[in-house]
């Protein structure tokens, strides 16, 4: 078995605000291998968001240990981590290569090695002979593919995505679900995936966590033994109904 990449124990994570607490994660322990897809599923409201920006170093914690990394590999959150959230976020009068080297711009890395991995990362994620066009000119599909690729583009260790998908009409993404997979498997990288989707988590995941509301708990940590490649049909098998009902069960929802 490797090293873990991310190891999370006991955490807990309460806001406050003036004298009431709410308690946002609650004793979350798990660990994530290098070049894993885990799925972080749950209700609005469970500590997933929350889970992300303490693994990316944006929100402190009230008990437990967080390590990314090990003693032989240093990690530096402001150069190892990637980001995609629900939207895009693309800036609108920068044309899209632009917006994909705007992390090596920030992090002062070498512009002409940059441009010419942030040409390849566009192949990758299907946006050649898109370099120079603006945000309103793509589809919300090849925005969130201009976004991955942005994440991606200061070639960082971890990639954490928020709901990216979210966002999305239905057929776009389970389209964008495969091309993820695709581009997983090329990059290597480490990926955590936050979704409300049960379907959509089973389907990415190495494994799913579960996290549960009222209080916010992590309910489950669920290793996915699903058939590689994974295709959309295997959403009709009885295996991937068995790991839906396992979670829907854990969230209440049978």
């Amino acid at each position: 078995m490797p090293e873990p990449f991310i190891r999370v124990s006991g955490l807990r994570k309460v806001y406050r605000k003036r004298e009431q607490e709410f308690l946002a994660i609650s004793d979350a322990s798990f660990e994530v291998a290098p070049g894993e897809l885990v799925s972080l599923v749950g209700p609005s409201g469970c500590g997933k968001t929350t889970l992300l920006k303490v693994l990316a170093g944006l929100q402190d914690y009230d008990a437990g240990e967080v390590r990314i990394g090990s003693a032989s590999h240093s990690f530096d959150p402001s150069r190892d981590i990637g980001m995609v959230f629900q939207q895009a976020l693309l800036l609108k009068w920068r044309r899209v290569l632009e917006n994909v080297l705007l992390p090596a711009e920030i992090l002062g890395l070498p512009m002409r090695e940059s441009r010419e991995r942030a040409r390849d990362l566009l192949a990758m994620v299907g946006l050649s002979g898109s370099e120079d066009k603006y945000p309103y000119e793509l589809s919300g599909g090849m925005q969130q593919r201009a976004a991955i690729a942005r994440a991606l583009v200061h070639d960082p260790k971890l990639i954490l995505m928020d709901e990216p998908f979210g966002a999305l009409d239905a057929l776009t993404r389970e389209k964008m679900n495969l091309e993820l997979l695709r581009i997983w498997k090329q990059s290597g990288k480490t990926i955590l995936f936050v979704t409300h989707g049960i379907s959509e988590a089973v389907f990415l995941g190495t494994r799913v966590i579960v996290f549960t509301a009222g209080p916010a708990r992590m309910a489950a940590n669920i290793p996915i033994k699903l058939p590689e490649p994974r295709r959309l049909d295997v959403k009709t098998t009885e295996m991937f109904g068995d790991y839906s009902r396992q979670i829907y069960h854990l969230l209440g929802m049978e």
